[in-house]
Parts: structure tokens; sequence; C-alpha cells
């Protein structure tokens, strides 16, 4: 989704995706006419924030990082929360947009709620963003695109997945939630998103989604994407239980001065330029 623009942009080769949850921040910036990300940072926080406390963090780090001291020809947000819904393209009506969300998640009444076009699977992803921190941005940059974290995952997966015929089930793993988006013959089946504390929750949470949809731990396969590594405790328990195990791959071409930890960690900051 465009935030509204109140002042002209001047033409740069910088981009900068700015990704924001109550458990973390990070960004990176993008020098486009070199295909080169100049900066990737992570902050992960001690313990999950509220978004006042989450902006004064966010605050701290553009004056510690200097962010605002370039000019950018685009700037990404991505709201990071269990805040979200997918509605049928079709059974899309603006005027109900906040009847789709309160039947599973928690929403207040002074929440603003925003949508995404999710092309690739002709559908409309309904979520709550973090209204302050898109208030500061405009107010620091003017224009801006944001977007939710579920829609840069689900068109970037059904996009890696057009061609396939069996079941993937991926999970981009956080600190403290994990997204998981099963696809199967190229279609999305379910998106989510849990929250966990022990590597017993993480699995339980994969286990009991793919039960609910018949699919075999001996056969299909498990795609882990985000922050998560072959030595994990998460990554371990899952191969206990689950077959085929494997880790997915960005499939980009930038050039890094500080490249990220893996060709699957920071997938939805990177995926979102």
């Amino acid at each position: 989704m465009a935030q509204t623009n109140k002042a002209f942009n001047k033409l740069t080769n910088l981009e900068l995706s700015i990704q924001i949850s109550l458990s973390g921040l990070s960004f990176c910036i993008l020098q486009r006419d070199t295909n080169t990300i100049t900066t990737l940072k992570e902050i992960s926080f001690q313990k999950k924030l509220n978004p006042l406390e989450l902006l004064d963090n966010l605050k701290h780090l553009f004056n510690t990082e200097n962010v605002t001291q370039n000019t950018y020809g685009s700037i990404n947000i991505i709201h990071d929360n269990e805040l979200s819904t997918l509605v049928p393209k079709p059974l899309f009506n603006e005027d109900c947009i906040a009847d789709y969300l309160k039947f599973n998640s928690k929403i207040l009444v002074s929440d603003f709620i925003a949508h995404d076009e999710v092309v690739i699977n002709d559908s409309i992803n309904v979520y709550v963003p973090y209204i302050n921190i898109n208030n500061f941005i405009y107010d620091q940059f003017g224009a801006f695109t944001f977007k939710h974290v579920s829609t840069v995952l689900i068109e970037e997966i059904l996009q890696i997945e057009k061609n396939a015929s069996t079941p993937k089930v991926y999970v981009n793993v956080g600190k403290s939630h994990f997204e998981t988006i099963i696809v199967d013959n190229a279609k999305l089946i379910l998106y989510n998103t849990f929250e966990y504390n022990t590597p017993e929750d993480f699995i339980y949470y994969i286990l009991f989604a793919t039960e609910q949809l018949n699919l075999n731990p001996e056969t299909f396969n498990l795609v882990f994407i985000g922050d998560v590594a072959k030595d994990d405790a998460l990554y371990a328990i899952a191969y206990k239980y689950i077959r085929h195990i494997g880790f997915g791959n960005r499939n980009e071409t930038f050039k890094y001065v500080e490249a990220p930890k893996s060709n699957h960690s920071n997938f939805t900051l990177i995926k979102s330029f």
C-alpha cells in the first residue's frame, strides 16, 4: 500500500527497506545503480515491546545509524505482526474491511486497517499496520510504500513454486514467532503465524497445521527461511519428526558490502525490493 506523497522526492539510486515487529527491527539500503546492498542491520529486543516503545527504538536506530542523512528514491516498510487475514478478491468489500479481521484478531475501534492486493493469489490481504510508525516515516521522508510481511512471503513463495506439483511447507522463522505458508500444485493452501517460546512449541504448531491438511511428515517437504540454521534447536527438533527438511533461497543477484548470515536469512526484508 502506498502512502500519499507530500513532497517531490529527488531522483536517487538509494532505496531503503525497513521491517518492523514488536520483537525487533531490521533494515537495509540498496544502491540500485550498482545492485549493491550497502547496509544490512538487525536489532532484536530483549522482550516484546508495545508500539510506543517500538517507535522509540526506531528513532534511536535512525539517530545512531544516520539513516535520515540520505535521500531515497523509494522506501519500503514491512509490518510484521499477527493482525492480518486473506480475503478472496471477488468477495472483498472495502466498506466491511474491519469485519474480515475481527473474527481472528483482537482489534480496537481506533485501529487503522489497511490492505494489499496479492495479485498472484487473486486475494486481498487485510491487516493492521503500526500507524505510529507510518506517521513517523512520513514525517521523516514523505512518500513511501508499506506492506504486510505476509504479502511479501505469499507473493515470493508462490512465484518460486509456480511450476511445482508437490506440497511444500515453508516456515519463516523469527525470534519469537514464525509464519507458515503451505503450497500445493502452485496454490496457497494455508497461511498462518504462530508465537513460540520453546522448540516443542515450534514443532507442535508445524505438525498441527500439517495434520489438519492431511499432510504426511514422511512425505512433504519442509523449507526453512529466515533466522534459522542447521545447528539450531529448532532445526534439530523438526528433523526428529519430519523426514524431508531443507533451506530456501532468496534467489537474488545483489552484491553485499557485508553478506547476510545465509542464503535464506532476511528473506522478506531483502525480497521487498
